[in-house]
């Protein structure tokens, strides 16, 4: 067999109409609850992709009174501001952030 007539097929590429410039990827605004184990049992969960006209202080604020822990708001180079709770609090954290977001946008 020459080197001709073997046929490689194409690798898929998932992100390839994410980066395509006329497909409406990244038109959604999605909101990231993601938990980090730290060590032993002790976790982390991180709030990313809330709108910028939101103040993180006081959903901070509320967050941490509603679920008693600790928390942070925490700005990163590449995602923004950045939402930090002590605790896995994934479950308490997206039940809060819709009820709170539906008000909102009643009003």
């Amino acid at each position: 067999m020459s080197e001709l007539d073997i046929q490689i097929p194409n690798a898929f590429d998932p992100f390839a109409e994410a980066t395509a410039e006329d497909s409406s990827a990244g038109s959604k605004e999605y909101v990231h609850i993601r938990i980090q184990q730290r060590n032993g049992r002790k976790s982390l969960t991180t709030v990313q992709g809330l709108k910028k006209e939101f103040s993180y202080n006081k959903i901070l604020k509320d967050l941490k009174k509603e679920f008693c822990c600790n928390g942070t708001v925490v700005q990163d180079p590449e995602l923004g501001q950045v939402i930090q709770l002590q605790g896995d609090q994934r479950k308490n954290a997206s039940t809060f952030l819709i009820q709170v977001l539906i008000i909102i946008w009643k009003l």
